[in-house]
């Protein structure tokens, strides 16, 4: 077994809360050659509705990722043994500036997946998911979408504005990006402007939407089923907005919606995707400021992230 260019720094030489903090304690590299992973801050924040604060979200995961080990027991798999990991660091973004911005990232991002490396994103509001469709967009086609999410962020416009974090999948659909007979979105909850919110991505454009309440009563092995029969052979996008968890145990985020799920069951979830083809991952809408003092949306949102290292390692 080669063993890989990059990985995090062994801890059993170095204390966890030394050096400077980058995921999992991985290098930070702009070098794409040897490097199966990397790990990209995407610190942008314009696009929120409610509470601002998701663009320092990638600073914060990253401070809480410092305990990551590199063995998986629940996907049984070394997440370092047999991939190269970097830390990336963050994309440049332009606050103020949705659209220009969202093309400013997508660029960004299109040379890593060009490179053949697997981005996973730290965001960031949701709206930064249509600049990574874009880049995956373009250089795999349309993908499919498995997310997990408490909105289903396919609104038309907000205040007139037609790029916004509950915009990104009705956009990505119009412009070619998606593959909504393809994709899963679940986990939405909460209070909605009409009685159609969750029954147009499905009658308009064509998604799978499983409701919170709904999504409880599956197993996590029958919600991975039932993504699986909807993917299919199709590459995927996975994106995993950090609200579908409660706000009582994660309140670091930017629109709470009550009732959501357990962080156990939300990693469950993750971890019941294994096998697909997956060619980019996000967590977003961490926002540190609205976190107790401990850090636990970021915490959540940092293991969330070491699944998405598991589960690229047993793709098909």
């Amino acid at each position: 077994m080669t063993t890989p260019r990059y990985g995090p720094a062994d801890a059993f030489e170095a204390p966890r809360y030394t050096g400077i903090r980058t995921f999992a304690r991985c290098p930070h590299v702009r070098d794409l050659d040897g490097v199966d992973i990397a790990v990209v801050g995407v610190p942008f924040d314009t696009g929120t509705s409610y509470r601002v604060g998701a663009r320092f979200g990638p600073e914060a995961i990253r401070t809480c990722s410092t305990l990551l080990r590199p063995y998986n027991p629940n996907l049984q798999v070394d997440c370092f043994a047999t991939q190269s990991v970097v830390d990336y660091g963050d994309v440049a973004t332009t606050p103020g500036d949705l659209p220009g911005s969202i093309a400013q990232i997508a660029a960004q991002l299109e040379v890593i997946v060009r490179a053949g490396v697997t981005p996973i994103v730290l965001g960031g509001d949701h709206t930064i998911a249509l600049a990574e469709l874009r880049a995956h967009a373009a250089v795999h086609g349309p993908v499919a979408l498995v997310l997990l999410d408490a909105h289903c962020d396919t609104n038309d416009a907000y205040y007139g504005q037609r790029i916004f974090h509950g915009t990104p999948f009705r956009r990505a659909v119009e412009e070619g990006l998606l593959l909504p007979e393809r994709s899963v979105m679940a986990g939405m909850r909460g209070p909605l402007y009409d009685p159609g919110e969750w029954e147009r991505p499905r009658r308009e454009l064509g998604f799978d939407v499983i409701p919170c309440e709904d999504l409880r009563e599956l197993s996590a092995a029958e919600y991975g089923q039932r993504v699986r029969d909807r993917v299919g052979a199709a590459k995927v996008f996975l994106s995993f907005d950090i609200d579908i968890v409660d706000p009582g145990l994660a309140p670091g985020t930017g629109t709470p919606e009550a009732g959501g799920l357990m962080p156990y069951e939300a990693l469950r979830y993750v971890r019941a995707l294994a096998g697909l083809d997956i060619v980019g991952y996000d967590v977003v809408e961490v926002s540190p400021q609205l976190d107790g003092p401990a850090g636990a949306t970021a915490v959540l949102a940092a293991n969330v992230a070491y699944e998405f290292l598991g589960l690229n390692l047993l793709g098909p």
